[in-house]
């Protein structure tokens, strides 16, 4: 091999090695900078922000989570109400943060999985902008109904619904919500008409069914269950594919006639692009461990929620697949954001 400028004749050989020890040297550097970076985090306040209002599913789980977190790494972790556009707005702005792992969003099936399909200028990227660090939980959505509605099993509603077309209104915690979601899915499946009434969240949502002015709601069962206990609401159906061990005698959609129907909501943990892997690592270790205590396993049991947890990798594929699910509903049956 020559040199162009001078003629002398170059050793590839040597060439080789200086290429291989650079590139040795530049994987040394960066690991040891990984290494730093996890040894030294947290080195401020973690925030975890919900997209959401308060009161909601999200919610109750963020502060559950942060709790856990708080006490494991020895950190102030402060969760944060973020809401507006279906929850575009608070994750959008996670997007946006630093990518050292002190901003975490709590990730969810409308955030991640929905709202691609529905907002066409959506300020995020469920795959690019976002490092999936864990799942933390699976919620069964619960189908219930204000006591003045005359229907005791879904099939009676079904029927009531098809004889009344549009006369009933379903809340939601917003277009594009879990809650608004497996209403769609169900009443695409059943063949039924309703009327959708929005509202900024699951907590105001729930209040307005309290007080008759909506007739039902399909939305997480940790929302609902001391109402339905109460007798204030009557539970229909859950949209999982097993029961809750906290209303054991509310029987599923699929076992009301629509087998294999399932729309449970899920959560989980996201830090923004780039942050270090080794951070990112650290925090799967420090949810799952979180969540592997028994008595957060028995009080999500009770709720309506099971834990559900998983590497990076899964985590990623699974909010893959759900767009695509998800997406293909959204586009098929014409919803449309406000």
């Amino acid at each position: 091999m020559t040199n162009g400028t001078s003629g002398e004749s170059v050793d590839p050989n040597l060439t080789r090695r200086y290429v291989l020890m650079g590139a040795a040297a530049w994987t040394t550097a960066a690991t040891l900078s990984t290494r730093a970076a996890a040894q030294t985090y947290p080195s401020q306040n973690i925030i975890l922000v919900v997209p959401f209002t308060p009161g909601g599913s999200t919610d109750i789980l963020a502060r559950l989570l942060g709790q856990r977190l708080e006490a494991s790494l020895k950190n102030p972790v402060i969760v944060e109400s973020r809401p507006g556009a279906g929850g575009s707005v608070g994750v959008a702005s996670v997007a946006r943060a630093a990518a050292d792992g002190h901003t975490l969003v709590m990730g969810h099936i409308g955030t991640f999985a929905v709202n691609p399909a529905l907002y066409p200028k959506l300020q995020y990227d469920s795959m690019k902008s976002f490092e999936p660090v864990s799942g933390i939980a699976n919620v069964h959505n619960m189908l219930v109904v204000h006591p003045d509605v005359p229907a005791k099993t879904l099939q009676e509603l079904v029927e009531y619904a098809k004889q009344n077309p549009g006369k009933l209104n379903y809340a939601s915690g917003g277009i594009g919500s879990a809650a608004h979601i497996a209403m769609v899915a169900l009443a695409d499946r059943a063949g039924i008409s309703m009327t959708h009434v929005p509202y900024r969240g699951t907590a105001p949502a729930v209040t307005d069914l309290l007080g008759g002015r909506v007739q039902l709601t399909f939305t997480g069962a940790p929302n609902l269950l001391q109402h339905v206990e109460a007798g204030t609401m009557r539970a229909l159906a859950v949209s999982g594919l097993s029961r809750l061990k906290g209303a054991p005698t509310v029987p599923t959609v699929a076992e009301s006639g629509y087998a294999g129907f399932e729309a449970s909501q899920w959560y989980g943990i996201l830090v923004p692009a780039g942050t270090p892997k080794a951070v990112v690592d650290r925090l799967n270790t420090e949810i799952r461990a979180a969540m592997a205590a028994p008595e957060i396993a028995e009080r999500l049991s009770l709720e309506g929620a099971e834990v559900w947890t998983n590497t990076p990798a899964e985590f990623r594929k699974h909010i893959a697949t759900e767009m695509v699910r998800w997406g293909d509903l959204v586009k098929r049956t014409g919803i449309k954001p406000e």
